[in-house]
């Protein structure tokens, strides 16, 4: 006899599965690719200009004739300079983050919250209906049906 097969129900899927009967990409994640590519690209030859220009000015710098304090202090202001563009730049990157959060937090995740309180309550408020209206009655029934239970056992085992 063949034994019958039980279906299994499909797996779910997340945001970040293709799905399954899609072999190739489809043209959105193509282009979606490419735009990263052009992306990363464009900001490595951003990075390799600003290299360049700070390359420059220190060569510039060194062949000036200037003594070699003056020199050494100027490439370091200069180079303060740009630390302190690059942290500017990461802070207004990190505020605007944190912006974004409080955001996510007010908006999204406080509405969830309060309505996982109000359904909690309500699941509160029925197991207490159902505690006081459905179990505890038949609790006492079952301990009156014992104990009249195991009276009629004992009058039977006195009349033996």
């Amino acid at each position: 006899m063949d034994e019958p097969t039980i279906a299994t129900p499909p797996e779910p899927m997340t945001g970040t599965q293709v799905h399954s009967s899609s072999a190739t990409m489809t043209p959105s994640t193509e282009t979606l690719q490419r735009k990263m590519r052009l992306r990363v690209i464009l900001f490595s030859f951003l990075g390799l200009v600003v290299i360049g220009f700070v390359v420059y000015g220190i060569i510039s710098l060194v062949n000036a004739g200037a003594t070699t304090a003056a020199m050494v202090r100027d490439i370091f202001i200069i180079f303060m300079a740009l630390v302190f563009l690059l942290l500017s730049a990461a802070l207004i990157v990190l505020i605007i983050q944190l912006a974004i959060l409080i955001n996510l937090l007010q908006n999204e995740i406080k509405p969830i919250l309060d309505s996982t309180n109000k359904t909690v309550n309500t699941l509160k408020g029925t197991t207490t209906f159902l505690s006081n209206n459905l179990v505890e009655p038949v609790i006492k029934l079952n301990e009156t049906l014992a104990g009249l239970k195991r009276l009629i056992d004992l009058i039977r085992l006195g009349r033996s």
